[in-house]
């Protein structure tokens, strides 16, 4: 459940709607010009966390519910609170956004007034269709639908473009990451690196991976899967030591271009994928991208969906 959600579930208030956002009054004093406080009206973000948290326990939760501060920083304007909300049920992270004056408390995030793209809703069509499956390397429903998009692929051959495409990020300090950890992101690019010097092998390789090799143990694994594919070990290792950042940074800029936030995620001819996870579902979204559908597209594929229907959150 989103967290916003979760927190409105827990706090029993009325919400007083400006621009989507749940706003909170935090002063006796009811000035409605309050929350557009100049610099020097500002509090520290401490005295605002503290001011905020104060509020919460004393007017909004229910019994037995109390809030308490993880974390709170400056972000556009506003303080950020990350607040742990505890129950008999257990705990559960929030975020509120709180005034810099101290005297607001929104419980949704503030909306962004930026023109937002719309995105296209019907597939568009095209000769080759360009198929992107976003997946990490080690995410067990990225490796589900790699394993069902392999009929798809079986089926249709050259007459489609299906590439894989990895969910990497920066931490803080500009450092490349995947969420399952470093052999993850050390996987990631030696699968990118096979597909760039021996791209015949490269969805063997994958799927070797997947069946043999796991993230605790990939980057002593790898070497004997490609080995025996007869992948160039070598020029994959020089690959991974020498343009590892160059194919993250490509990588990244795509997972930003298509608005990328877990593992799987499918993307045909630039549109997003929003049907069935299946074989025959793989195919029926693909096959709608073509301009002329191929004489393979009405041969059925397998309807059963794998065993895991989640996915990876980036």
């Amino acid at each position: 459940m989103n967290k916003n959600l979760i927190i409105k579930s827990i706090l029993t208030i009325i919400v007083i709607a400006l621009i989507g956002g749940g706003i909170f009054y935090m002063s006796k004093k009811k000035n409605p010009l309050g929350m557009l406080a100049s610099v020097s009206g500002a509090i520290s973000s401490q005295e605002a966390g503290s001011k905020a948290i104060d509020f919460i326990n004393k007017n909004l939760v229910q019994e037995g519910v109390t809030a308490s501060l993880k974390e709170i920083k400056e972000e556009s304007g506003l303080y950020k609170a990350t607040i742990k909300i505890t129950q008999k049920e257990g705990e559960q992270d929030a975020d509120v956004y709180v005034s810099r004056d101290g005297k607001f408390l929104f419980v949704n995030p503030p909306i962004e007034m930026k023109e937002i793209e719309k995105k296209p809703t019907e597939t568009p069509k095209t000769e080759k269709p360009d198929v992107k499956l976003f997946v990490m390397s080690f995410c067990p429903y990225g490796n589900q639908a790699e394993d069902l998009m392999k009929p798809v692929m079986n089926l249709l051959k050259d007459k489609v473009d299906v590439k894989l495409n990895y969910i990497v990020s920066k931490d803080s300090s500009g450092k490349y990451q995947s969420l399952h950890g470093d052999q993850e992101l050390n996987q990631d690019v030696r699968e990118i690196c096979v597909f760039k010097y021996q791209k015949e092998k490269f969805w063997d390789f994958v799927y070797k991976i997947n069946e043999k090799c796991t993230s605790q143990n990939a980057d002593t694994c790898w070497e004997q899967q490609a080995k025996d594919l007869g992948i160039d070990t070598e020029k994959i290792k020089s690959c991974q030591q020498t343009e590892a950042n160059a194919l993250l940074d490509a990588e990244e800029k795509l997972v930003q271009q298509y608005g990328v936030s877990g593992s799987p995620q499918l993307f045909i001819n630039g549109v997003e994928y929003s049907g069935e996870r299946t074989s025959e579902g793989y195919k029926t979204g693909i096959c709608n991208g073509f301009n002329t559908q191929p004489q393979e597209c009405q041969q059925a594929l397998s309807t059963e969906a794998g065993s895991a229907t989640g996915g990876c959150a980036q």
